[in-house]
């Protein structure tokens, strides 16, 4: 009796499976990023923030105030200290607030770090818009370096009404540890 295992017609069709199996796999694992960042920008899912150009057009809605609150945290492995100046303020929805963090390289080396920004709740992240942001590229910290980064930003004036407190959390991450694991 013949092992269907040994049989090279069915051998090579599974091989052509494996194989196309295998680029399917690469391809949805190359097209995550963008997939993802899509579904985002559509929903307003996972706190990503709007930025503009540097003029302000918003007229400001005087008849409320809004609280946004700072909040920072810095990855297991960065070896950084990073705060807010201020821990919150109440802003005019359409005008525009300048804030201010705090960011120190710990280590005896030179570092590049780079802020990952998220709102809450998600409602208000279509809303929340950075002007001018550290978040916007990497930072270079010479060793034991400590530095001011300044936050530019608008809260819409389109903000829905039951939303009366933005969350905007930074988590900042050593990048050369991150690109080193690769």
């Amino acid at each position: 009796m013949t092992d269907s295992r040994d049989n090279p017609s069915n051998n090579r069709s599974l091989t052509l499976r494996l194989l196309v199996l295998t680029v399917a796999m690469f391809g949805f694992g190359f097209l995550l990023v963008p997939l993802y960042d899509v579904f985002c920008e559509i929903t307003g899912f996972g706190g990503r923030t709007n930025t503009v150009a540097a003029t302000v057009t918003e007229k400001p809605d005087e008849s409320r105030s809004v609280r946004v609150e700072f909040v920072t945290t810095v990855n297991e492995y960065a070896p950084w200290e990073f705060s807010p100046v201020v821990s919150s303020m109440e802003v005019t929805p359409g005008r525009l607030y300048s804030a201010t963090f705090t960011a120190r390289n710990m280590s005896s080396d030179g570092k590049i770090g780079q802020a990952i920004p998220s709102v809450a709740p998600i409602a208000a992240s279509n809303h929340f818009k950075k002007i001018e942001c550290f978040c916007f590229s990497n930072q270079e910290f010479a060793a034991r370096e400590e530095r001011a980064l300044p936050l530019q930003f608008i809260v819409d004036p389109d903000l829905p009404d039951y939303v009366d407190t933005i969350t905007l959390q930074y988590t900042f991450f050593d990048t050369m540890r991150l690109s080193s694991k690769d």
